[in-house]
């Protein structure tokens, strides 16, 4: 899918810095805000609608650790783990001064993406609900020196922020396993964190479309109007070979029915947020004769999609 399906670019609200992952997970019982031990925030006060936070200082901020709090809870999807997406707008100023330092709606990424250069941000966003606006101070020293740097902080510095969590999405598919007995489909195995391994059998690919539901989500209906974010590992069936992976990537996508080959379209329709899909898509309904890069012409290509969530409108 390496034309109709782009990578996601790294266009950041805040230092264009290099992007490393992380997978580190917790469980929503182990999950905790890291809290001050006295009212250091009680001096923060925040207002403005969400997506515009405002930040003034009633004295100087400075802590020794990052510390967080939910002004505001919301009834979304909770950040549970390193290698959930999110969708975030922040406001940053300056501890000691309350000179405004950002104010950025970076694109999607994961936690653990955050957490390379900004790890006192990652702190803060770990066990928030999408809606919820929290409220921190980090230091310095829970940023990367090259982080730190750009904002023109020593390491004797604070920063405080006022975070909206505007989206929440799955790390991977977390639907109800489904039964499937069709004969002749590829089998599907999955590392710890989700990553799906496809098996190719040793016979001819189906003439037609095959679409399973491997795992069944509770979430919404995808449709054709909507950016559906996903994690996908493609293979042909003729060389086994995976050509194309988010997983590999480190990164989820937003596709579009209109964007995508319509095999691909088709095993997206009418699903749910949550599912994870396999879809076995002939020629005609993939590449054709022509091919595209590293796909040959006439190959039946095989997909294992996981549905993480629908993006917002672009208009919101």
């Amino acid at each position: 899918m390496r034309r109709r399906i782009p990578a996601v670019l790294a266009v950041l609200g805040l230092s264009a810095l290099t992007l490393a992952g992380c997978a580190t997970a917790s469980s929503p019982a182990a999950c905790a805000r890291p809290a001050a031990e006295t009212g250091v925030l009680d001096a923060v006060h925040v207002s403005g609608a969400p997506g515009a936070a405002q930040v003034s200082l009633d004295a100087p901020v400075f802590v020794p650790e990052t510390v967080a709090e939910d002004e505001t809870v919301g009834e979304g999807m909770a950040i549970t783990s390193d290698a959930q997406d999110l969708a975030f707008s922040v406001t940053i100023v300056d501890g000691a001064t309350g000179e405004s330092l950002l104010s950025a709606s970076p694109q999607v990424n994961t936690v653990g993406y955050w957490r390379e250069h900004y790890d006192g941000l990652a702190d803060m966003m770990m066990c928030a609900r999408e809606g919820s606006r929290v409220v921190g101070a980090v230091p310095a020293t829970a940023l990367s020196t090259d982080a730190a740097q750009n904002w023109g902080l020593s390491e004797d510095d604070t920063i405080v922020v006022a975070m909206d969590v505007q989206k929440v999405y799955l790390a991977a598919a977390n639907g109800v396993p489904q039964y499937n007995d069709r004969r002749g489909m590829p089998s599907v195995v999955l590392a710890p964190g989700g990553e799906p391994g496809i098996i190719i059998p040793d016979a001819d690919p189906p003439a037609d479309l095959a679409v399973e539901v491997l795992k069944k989500g509770d979430g919404a209906v995808v449709t054709d109007a909507d950016s559906i974010r996903i994690k996908y590992t493609g293979v042909t069936w003729a060389d086994r070979k995976v050509f194309d992976s988010s997983w590999q990537k480190g990164a989820s996508v937003a596709v579009t029915m209109n964007g995508v080959v319509p095999g691909f379209a088709q095993a997206l329709e009418g699903q749910t947020v949550g599912s994870q899909i396999l879809a076995v898509i002939p020629p005609e309904l993939g590449y054709g004769a022509e091919g595209s890069g590293t796909i040959p012409g006439d190959a039946t290509l095989v997909f294992v999609i996981d549905i993480l969530g629908i993006d917002a409108p672009a208009s919101s």
